[in-house]
Formats: C-alpha cells, sequence, structure tokens
C-alpha cells in the first residue's frame, strides 16, 4: 500500500486500480479569515527545464487543511519532467491550520482571483504552452479545480478531481455548450466517507445527460491519495496532451478492471 496523504458522459470509463502510505489527517475544517491574493503560489520546475520548449502546466489545487506546499510533495509522484508545476493557496485559512476552498460565490471569485494570478506569475517565469493548462485538486481542491474549469473552458485544457465531488450550487453547468468534450478526470476511493459511492452514481447521470467527457477511475481505498492515483493521473494528462490514448490493462476485480 503507498497512501501519500489520508486525511478529513460519455466516453465514460471506470478503472479500478490497487490502492496504493499514508501522509497525514486532517479534520474538515471552518473557514476564517481570508488570505491576500498574490503571494499564495509556489512552482515546481521540471529537470532538464527547456526554454525553448512550451510546458504544460499543471495547477495544483491542496485539500481542506493543506497549504500550496504541497505541490512539492505530490509533482514528483506524477512526473520529474513532464510539467511545469503550480501550487496554489486556498483563499482563506482553515480554523486549525493551512488554507480553504469556500463553496461560496465569495469564496469562488476569490480562488478565480487567486488562480489567475499564479498562472501569470508562471507564465513570467517558464515557457508555459497556453493551451495545455490543467486544474488538478485534492479533495475540495478538486471540486475547486472542477469548478474553476467549468467556468473558464476556453482557459483550461482539462481538469481532474482526486476525491473531490463535483461541484454544487452557483451553476457549474452554466457554459454546457462549450463543455461537451471538456475533458474531465474523477479518481474516486470506493470506500469513501466523504464521497460515497451513491453520490458518485448521482453525478455520473448528470455527466451523461449533460454529454460531458469523463474518465472514472475507481481505487480499493477510503479517504486518500495514493501513488498509484498521481501515476494514473500522469498518464492521463499526457493522454491529453498528445492525443493518444495509452493502452489500457484489464485486470481482476481485485487489482483493477475497466468498463467502456
Amino acid at each position: 500500500m503507498n497512501r501519500l496523504f489520508a486525511p478529513t458522459a460519455p466516453p465514460t470509463t471506470t478503472t479500478l486500480k490497487p490502492a496504493a502510505k499514508e501522509y497525514r489527517r486532517v479534520d474538515a475544517a471552518r473557514l476564517r479569515r481570508p488570505v491576500p491574493a498574490g503571494d499564495a503560489a509556489t512552482f515546481f520546475a521540471p529537470e532538464g527545464y527547456e526554454a525553448n520548449y512550451a510546458y504544460p502546466l499543471v495547477i495544483w489545487l491542496h485539500n481542506a487543511g493543506g497549504d500550496e506546499r504541497q505541490l512539492a510533495r505530490v509533482m514528483p509522484l506524477v512526473s520529474t519532467r513532464n510539467y511545469v508545476g503550480l501550487g496554489v493557496r486556498g483563499p482563506v485559512a482553515a480554523e486549525r491550520r493551512g488554507y480553504a476552498w469556500p463553496q461560496t460565490a465569495e469564496g469562488i471569485v476569490a480562488a478565480e482571483q487567486q488562480v489567475a494570478e499564479a498562472i501569470a506569475k508562471a507564465q513570467g517565469r517558464f515557457n508555459i504552452h497556453a493551451s495545455r493548462i490543467f486544474l488538478v485538486g485534492y479533495q475540495s481542491g478538486g471540486t475547486m479545480a472542477y469548478r474553476l474549469a467549468l467556468r473558464n473552458p476556453e482557459r483550461f485544457a482539462a481538469a481532474a478531481s482526486l476525491g473531490g465531488a463535483f461541484p454544487e450550487g452557483h451553476r457549474p453547468l452554466a457554459k454546457i455548450a462549450q463543455l461537451r468534450k471538456f475533458p474531465l478526470l474523477l479518481s474516486h476511493c470506493r470506500d469513501s466517507q466523504s464521497y460515497p459511492i451513491d453520490r458518485v452514481c448521482q453525478e455520473l447521470k448528470l455527466f451523461h445527460a449533460a454529454a460531458m467527457c469523463l474518465t472514472l477511475r475507481q481505487y480499493p481505498c477510503d479517504d486518500e491519495m495514493t501513488t498509484q492515483m498521481l501515476s494514473d493521473l500522469d498518464r492521463w494528462l499526457m493522454e491529453q496532451v498528445t492525443g493518444i490514448a495509452a493502452a489500457e490493462e484489464v485486470d481482476s476485480a481485485e487489482t483493477g478492471s475497466e468498463w467502456n
């Protein structure tokens, strides 16, 4: 088991993967004071960075109780060479520690501003491919990654959520006509208490009704992030970059299965 974190539309594919060292547990936190935007980002430079090559940008949104420095632990397990990484801090401080992503009108606008300012900083420092900017988040960060990408599909190439539910309220599908082929990845923990399988099934109906392009992968673990998820994330991101789908292995129900 390689557990990393353990805290508080057609075409649709579902893949069960073996769970992969527990990092820490974070209780669900209530919101407290606002955090000024602009100084809340960190970067991950790929090995052998080539200034003349336009890199894909992976924007990482941490879970509640985390912060932008989570990127330094995550990106080496995704890829050390394929992307520039950008960790963005949530716009409000959590009660106990870290920061959070409130799903309120003000919180959404603040998150949007935080991410936009961080992208501008990344573009000023690295050669970023403007058409290959990806939003990825963990738990509540995944929910916000979905929301921001769906609000700005012209700016982002795709979005991925690791254990974060589809956003509710504030019209996440207001731009549905532009979202028909927008790529989404959902990595779900089969035994999750915070994001149960019943909710996933309800959301799948929404994805199908909206004819959205979702890849769903389910892992035999509870509320945690695993190294297998991050490895699969890298493969999915590269599929979006190259336009070539990697060949999937079909395993038993114990180790992983895929349905189309």
